[in-house]
């Protein structure tokens, strides 16, 4: 009964011992490591949550900018050429250049719109006039016309010959204008 007594004795606190850190490993290192995923995780929402705010309260700065950069789109739209397509941004160009020649008082007598040229995010519409013009002057008077108008158009060649040599005075010109257009 003494060696039961002692067995019973040994083995009741070791497996009082085992329990406990049976308990322990199982339970409490457990429960441990769920806490502290818990805080991370709250760490982590906190973090975001405050980066949102900050974007929230930036909000009406970043609205400001847009408006400006809106703006700054529209100043800059005014500059070239308006237009769905291509075609209908030549049709607006040889209309605006055809005003400016006849307002001179040349005459035009052959005009065409040449195949758009990409350039990056735009496209380069051209056009190209064969005109008789009455003087020098009314040439000088319709290129300061061309490059001084909004939207912008650069002449990017000018052929400008005498008609007739006994007078003088008229000349027959050959003018290729382009101007950019928002390319899509």
């Amino acid at each position: 009964m003494k060696k039961r007594s002692n067995l019973v004795s040994v083995a009741i606190p070791l497996v009082v011992i085992l329990a406990g850190l049976v308990l322990y490993l199982n339970v409490y290192v457990r429960v441990q490591s769920d806490l502290k995923t818990v805080r991370d995780e709250r760490a982590l929402k906190m973090k975001i949550l405050k980066k949102h705010v900050a974007l929230i309260a930036a909000q009406p700065e970043l609205e400001k900018k847009l408006m400006q950069f809106y703006e700054q789109r529209k100043a800059a739209d005014s500059k070239i050429l308006t237009g769905n397509t291509p075609a209908l941004a030549g049709a607006s160009l040889q209309e605006t250049v055809k005003s400016i020649i006849t307002g001179c008082g040349g005459t035009i007598s052959s005009e065409r719109i040449e195949k758009p040229e990409d350039a990056g995010n735009f496209k380069v519409i051209t056009t190209s006039f064969d005109c008789l013009l009455p003087d020098i002057r009314s040439l000088n008077d319709i290129l300061f016309s061309l490059e001084t108008r909004t939207p912008y158009l650069a002449v990017r060649e000018v052929d400008a010959r005498i008609r007739d040599f006994r007078d003088p005075r008229e000349l027959v010109v050959k003018l290729t204008i382009s101007a950019l257009m928002a390319g899509k």
